[in-house]
């Protein structure tokens, strides 16, 4: 598999000998939050500079979903199969309801307002997380450049009273973020303050300790080399799939590195999908691949 770089066995396995690693479509600026629609058969993601949302399907390939799309970036469904987005441009968090209309989830957190939020998760109990770096603030190329309100911090939100509570508050800036299969863990990715080379970068696990989502023990979990992480997603096995600078790499629930999927792109994200949610969706700089693997990721729902 000239795609891969197995450096333990088992990961070898994860693979189907004759599918390789597929672009779907290229020709964006940046593409982000890729989400798969398995009831609607399309994949739909982010091309953040160009302010829009596109989506993909096998038998038509690519169109626009929706443009403008407030520079949206990451992407998930909730419990009732409605599209969470993150807006860089509004600074808000949004859910799309099935006749179309657009419901604001999040936008302010103690009177101020949040920064960009970037990733968003939907725990079984219905509850929204997502992360508030400052990364489409800070320029104008995904968004608008604006001041700081917030530290930036991860957050959920209930879904039965609409609160908005700061779970993690000790990032530089927090981005990828995803549950493990039991939801005992909550792992997010930390790619640092934006223009400082030397920030600290990695992945952090934190135990979800009770039913309430009360977080602890945030240990290091993980340094992506090279690059660092983005967007991440787990598979049933517990296995944490990250973004890097080289593909996507693989990593065990205890931390090890078991191989890696190379992509001539830097990848910004993944998502699992498909008929079994064995394809592995990659946004990847200017282009979207998919791979096909023996693997299935966790999806909620």
């Amino acid at each position: 598999m000239s795609f891969a770089e197995v450096i333990d066995p088992q990961f070898g396995t994860f693979f189907m000998g004759n599918a390789p690693v597929k672009q779907l479509a290229t020709g964006f600026d940046w593409v982000e939050g890729p989400v798969w629609f398995g009831d609607a058969g399309c994949l739909l993601f982010s091309d953040i500079p160009n302010n829009r949302i596109m989506r993909w399907t096998p038998s038509e390939g690519v169109s626009i979903y929706r443009e403008p799309s407030n520079y949206s970036n990451g992407h998930t469904r909730d419990l009732q199969g409605r599209l969470i987005s993150c807006e860089h441009g509004t600074r808000q968090v949004t859910r799309t309801e099935h006749d179309g209309s657009v419901t604001v989830i999040a936008d302010e957190f103690e009177g101020k307002r949040l920064n960009s939020p970037n990733d968003v998760v939907v725990k079984s109990d219905g509850s929204i997380w997502f992360s508030d770096p400052h990364y489409g603030i800070m320029t104008n190329y995904e968004g608008f450049k604006s001041d700081q309100e917030l530290p930036c911090n991860v957050y959920c939100v209930n879904p039965d009273t609409g609160q908005i509570e700061a779970k993690v508050t000790d990032m530089a800036c927090p981005n990828g973020l995803a549950f493990s299969p039991d939801e005992n863990t909550l792992y997010v990715a930390d790619t640092g303050t934006m223009f400082d080379e030397n920030a600290e970068r990695c992945i952090k696990a934190y135990s979800v300790s009770d039913q309430s989502g009360v977080l602890k023990d945030g240990k290091a979990f993980h340094t992506i080399n090279p690059g660092c992480a983005d967007g991440i997603r787990v598979d049933t096995d517990g296995n944490v799939w990250s973004s890097a600078a080289d593909g996507v790499h693989c990593i065990s629930p205890d931390g090890n590195l078991l191989g890696k999927i190379l992509v001539p792109e830097l990848v910004s994200n993944i998502c699992f999908g498909g008929r079994a949610k064995h394809e592995l969706y990659i946004t990847a700089t200017t282009s979207v691949y998919r791979v096909i693997l023996n693997r299935a990721g966790v999806q909620r729902p």
